[in-house]
């Protein structure tokens, strides 16, 4: 399993009665690929994981496994509120041709060190794919310190990557000082990308990228082959539309830009609501003034429909 390069963590688009289009999905799946991307992550956060009925999430799965054909992998992210639930989650990703497992501690429940370590320690040996532990303490209010991500690392093979997402780019550093080379660390959120890679970051699990991923994979290239201006400049035309990968509606947010730029619609399921009004009109505006201003080097294919 390759944890490297932009990996969108995708948005799951809902027809106007907020059942799941399975078309657009696959049709969004191939065309990140086609854009540059190097695999994907279903079920996250912004895929608004935790409003999916659990066959919901094996027909997602499914989708997203057959339209990319070997292409390049698809990782399935592991939450729950039970480690029995959790576990059998991942083991039908596995049983569905996943080639990878973002790994979360159990959503509400913040429990000890010695619980979360046995969580996601369940996850791990509950198949042989390759797993990626996501830290997100500010979501989910579990924080993997550096020791604890090496004990784990020391422990399950089959632990191969980290997804940082505490938004303190020193831990990436961190880790590095603990692990040096054993895992590959993404960053998990979008507008820390460059100072992450300055610190040994080798993959982003990404955002925006569903709207715009030739801009994110370019973005990302840049700044590890250590293009210095170009990413700089790059980063600073983004900088509006990574920051709303960073706060509370960020689903919302994302999947305006989707819409925006003609790839999906703002549809999402409660209690999320679209938004209105003055929030809508004023990040509209953002949004239109960035998509008008695209760097002339980001060359996005077409897009296949504005589903």
């Amino acid at each position: 399993m390759n944890w490297k390069g932009v990996m969108p963590a995708i948005t799951t688009c809902f027809n106007n009665d907020l059942s799941i289009d399975y078309h657009f999905m696959v049709e969004h799946s191939r065309w990140l690929f086609d854009n540059g991307c190097t695999g994907v992550v279903a079920l996250g956060s912004l895929g608004e994981g935790a409003t999916l009925e659990f066959e919901e999430k094996i027909a997602i799965l499914r989708t997203c496994v057959k339209a990319i054909h070997g292409r390049g992998p698809v990782v399935a992210a592991i939450s729950a509120l039970s480690t029995a639930e959790a576990v059998r989650l991942a083991k039908s990703a596995a049983d569905l041709g996943c080639d990878g497992l973002m790994v979360l501690p159990p959503y509400v429940y913040q429990g000890n060190w010695r619980e979360m370590k046995t969580h996601v320690a369940a996850v791990f040996n509950a198949t042989p794919l390759s797993c990626m532990l996501y830290n997100n303490p500010i979501a989910y209010g579990t924080d993997f310190l550096p020791e604890q991500i090496r004990e784990l690392a020391g422990e399950h093979t089959n632990l191969t990557a980290v997804k940082e997402s505490s938004t303190d780019v020193r831990r990436v550093s961190a880790i590095r000082a603990v692990l040096d080379q054993r895992l590959e660390i993404c960053v998990g959120v979008d507008d820390a990308v460059l100072e992450a890679i300055g610190v040994g970051a080798t993959g982003w699990v990404a955002g925006l990228a569903n709207a715009l991923p030739r801009e994110s994979v370019d973005l990302f290239n840049a700044g590890m082959n250590g293009e210095t201006e170009k990413a700089f400049e790059l980063y600073r035309w983004f900088l509006p539309l990574l920051r709303m990968d960073t706060v509370p509606n960020f689903v919302q947010l994302i999947k305006l830009v989707q819409a925006e730029a003609g790839m999906g619609n703002s549809r999402v399921r409660p209690p999320r609501l679209e938004l209105v009004g003055t929030e809508l009109e004023q990040n509209r505006k953002i949004i239109r003034e960035a998509l008008q201003s695209r760097p002339q080097s980001a060359s996005t294919l077409a897009v296949p429909h504005g589903k």
